[in-house]
C-alpha cells in the first residue's frame, strides 16, 4: 500500500501557497516566489468559502508547480520502463494525488506572513529559503526549489526533507516489492485516488 504525501510535506506545500510580501532578497527566483505567493495569499486571506478558495487556487497551483516533472522524478528509472500509455495514466493519477494532498490543507492557512531569508543556486535549481509565521504557532522554515523557463516550483524542503525525494523513496520501495511492475503502482494510485474522492 502506498503512503499518501506526508502531512509535513503537504502542510509545507500549503504554507508555500500562502506567502505574504516580505521579500528580503531580489532575484528571478525570489521574484517568482513573491509574485506567486501574493496571488495565493489574497485568496487565502479573503472571506470566501473554503470551496471557493480551492477553486481559485487550483489553476494557480497547476500553472506554477511543475507537477509532471515532479511525477517523473518520483517514478525514477521506472519511468523509462513504462509504456507511453502507462506514463500518461501515471501522470494523471500523480497530479490528482499531489493536488489533493495540498488542497486538503488549505483550510489550515490564513493570515500568514512570510520572510524570504536566502536564495542560492544549486544543481537542481534555485533554493529559496522562507520563514513562515502563523498566529500562536512556531515559525516554520521551508526551502522552495525553483527551476525552468518560465520558472516553476519543482521541490519543497521541510525540516531538511525533500518532498519529492521522500515520495520517490516510497514509490521505489513499492516497485521493488512488486518486482518492478508499473501496472501494480498504477492500480495502487488509482485506489488512492478513489479513496480521496470519497463515496
Amino acid at each position: 500500500m502506498l503512503r499518501s504525501f506526508s502531512r509535513r510535506a503537504v502542510l509545507g506545500a500549503a504554507g508555500v501557497l500562502s506567502f505574504l510580501p516580505g521579500l528580503v532578497l531580489a532575484s528571478p527566483a525570489t521574484d517568482f516566489v513573491a509574485s506567486f505567493g501574493d496571488k495565493i495569499s489574497q485568496i487565502l486571506n479573503s472571506g470566501q468559502s473554503l470551496q471557493r478558495k480551492r477553486q481559485e487556487i487550483l489553476p494557480l497551483l497547476k500553472a506554477n508547480v511543475d507537477i509532471p516533472a515532479i511525477g517523473r522524478y518520483c517514478l525514477g528509472r521506472y519511468w523509462r520502463m513504462a509504456t507511453p500509455e502507462q506514463q500518461a495514466t501515471y501522470l494523471k493519477l500523480f497530479d490528482h494525488v499531489l493536488v489533493h494532498g495540498v488542497m486538503a490543507q488549505i483550510g489550515n492557512y490564513q493570515n500568514i506572513s512570510l520572510r524570504i531569508t536566502e536564495s542560492v543556486p544549486s544543481p537542481v535549481g534555485d533554493k529559496v529559503s522562507v520563514e513562515i509565521s502563523r498566529k500562536n504557532q512556531p515559525n516554520v522554515m521551508m526551502t522552495v526549489v525553483v527551476d525552468g523557463h518560465p520558472p516553476k516550483i519543482i521541490d519543497l524542503y521541510g525540516e531538511g526533507a525533500s518532498m519529492r525525494l521522500t515520495q520517490r523513496s516510497d514509490y521505489l520501495a513499492f516497485m521493488a516489492r512488486h518486482n518492478g511492475n508499473v501496472q501494480a503502482l498504477l492500480d495502487a494510485l488509482h485506489q488512492q485516488v478513489m479513496r480521496n474522492m470519497g463515496p
